[in-house]
């Protein structure tokens, strides 16, 4: 009785409360979102909002559940549990049902289960048991190679699903191996491929006239342009090492240019590769209209072009619950799952949704600083994975509502309607809180 006493006590209540925040604020949303008079009671199950809220008890049983585990189970059955998940991913290739683009789902009757949602808690928990053992520092190479297999895994599997959107979350755990010791660099390199990327697409069909009639393509101009800038950085370093008459340093400083060279090339012209055979129509066609590369407001535009009617339409204070007509006339598609902020944007207005976005920020501020003050490694480095996919998450859920980011169908956590995403955001975040409330003790 007195260690479930102290469990108690040492539980954070004000994640606690939080999740539960977010998770009633989210089903009251979804209502808003469906509302129809044929069926005003919320507790019908026949509607989203009715199904919403038998996901939201069972979530809850399942946080009770987690609480009620011993800690070390978590951390001794990590990559077990990672293995059956893997397992399972693989299954869902042979024997899962396509829905949306993407062959990613379980489907028995009426109940729908997408096992990506569930493998996001297990990457992080084995993330977290490999670099939490003795002797593991990311500064070595043969790390490096294993953590990014144990991310990378789950991404080539989800990719090969078709649902690209889910696989790009597991990159968040950049930021989980930036905080364990992993260099600067690789956050600039990712950045720097990104926009290389963007860049690449932008320029695909564009070609330029040069002297004499010939003409060069956009990429080969891309080029040009980064060996420019590139020996514009080594030449004063060439200069001031011969001034000293030293060479050694500068031919190694050379060698790194010219090899980044050669991948920036390989990797422009890579570009169509994988934007052509790896992403969908579909998510080539929301790229191409983010990127105004085409243009195609009733098509592949519709969605954002709605969802920014619908949130600017909300004003300051906003039109009031139940009263937005571009969410009362199914004018955003989606609106319940990937496009729900529209629904807080028009209804709430401006003030609504500072305040969500503002919740969710002191949400993740709290689990970084809970990640903080943990004792056990193992417990540190969950906690920053958790914030690492929430954050994602967040950011391109609303990005993406607003026109900044493509739509590439990842839900806004506990906000959206969906039980496989709602349960895996629910054990994710509950196990850390559990791993939190023995903080005192040291684990590894």
């Amino acid at each position: 009785m007195r260690g479930r006493q102290s469990l108690l006590q040492n539980a954070d209540w004000f994640l606690i409360g939080m999740f539960l925040a977010l998770v009633f604020m989210g089903w009251a949303n979804i209502y808003a979102a469906v509302y129809n008079e044929e069926n005003t009671s919320i507790f019908d199950m026949s509607q989203s909002y009715g199904k919403q809220l038998l996901w939201i008890v069972t979530s809850i049983a399942l946080a009770l559940i987690i609480m009620m585990t011993d800690r070390e189970f978590f951390s001794a059955f990590s990559l077990p549990i990672y293995g059956v998940t893997i397992i399972i991913l693989i299954a869902v290739l042979f024997l899962g049902r396509e829905i949306g683009g993407s062959k990613s789902w379980f489907v028995i009757g009426s109940f729908r289960l997408q096992p990506a949602e569930f493998a996001k808690f297990a990457t992080c928990m084995a993330i977290a048991k490999f670099l939490s053992n003795t002797n593991i520092k990311l500064l070595d190479f043969k790390t490096k190679v294993i953590s990014g297999a144990i991310i990378g895994l789950p991404i080539i599997l989800i990719l090969l699903q078709g649902d690209a959107g889910s696989a790009l979350v597991y990159l968040a755990f950049i930021f989980l191996m930036y905080r364990e010791g992993l260099s600067g660099n690789f956050l600039l390199a990712g950045l720097f491929a990104v926009i290389l990327f963007v860049v690449t697409l932008v320029l695909q069909s564009t070609r330029i006239e040069l002297p004499f009639g010939y003409m060069a393509s956009g990429k080969l101009i891309l080029l040009l342009v980064l060996f420019i800038i590139a020996m514009l950085l080594v030449i004063p370093y060439w200069r001031n090492r011969m001034a000293r008459g030293g060479m050694g340093q500068l031919k190694t400083v050379m060698l790194i240019v010219s090899a980044t060279l050669v991948l920036s090339a390989g990797y422009v012209y890579s570009v169509d590769y994988v934007f052509n055979d790896v992403l969908s129509e579909h998510q080539r066609s929301r790229i191409n209209e983010l990127l105004a590369i085409t243009s195609d407001p009733k098509g592949a535009g519709y969605n954002v072009n709605q969802s920014k009617i619908a949130i600017g339409s909300g004003g300051f204070t906003g039109k009031g619950y139940l009263q937005g007509t571009q969410t009362k006339y199914d004018f955003v598609p989606e609106q319940s799952t990937d496009f729900i902020f529209c629904t807080v944007g028009e209804e709430w207005g401006f003030i609504g949704s500072f305040v969500v976005i503002a919740l969710f920020t002191t949400f993740l501020i709290r689990i970084l600083v809970v990640a903080e003050r943990q004792r056990s490694d193992f417990s540190r480095i969950y906690g920053y994975g958790v914030a690492s996919i929430l954050f994602f998450h967040l950011a391109v859920n609303i990005g993406m509502t607003i026109g900044l980011a493509p739509v590439i169908g990842i839900p806004l956590p506990f906000f959206s309607y969906g039980g496989s995403s709602l349960w895996g955001f629910t054990i994710l975040l509950f196990i850390f809180i559990k791993l939190d409330a023995y903080r005192l003790e040291s684990f590894r």
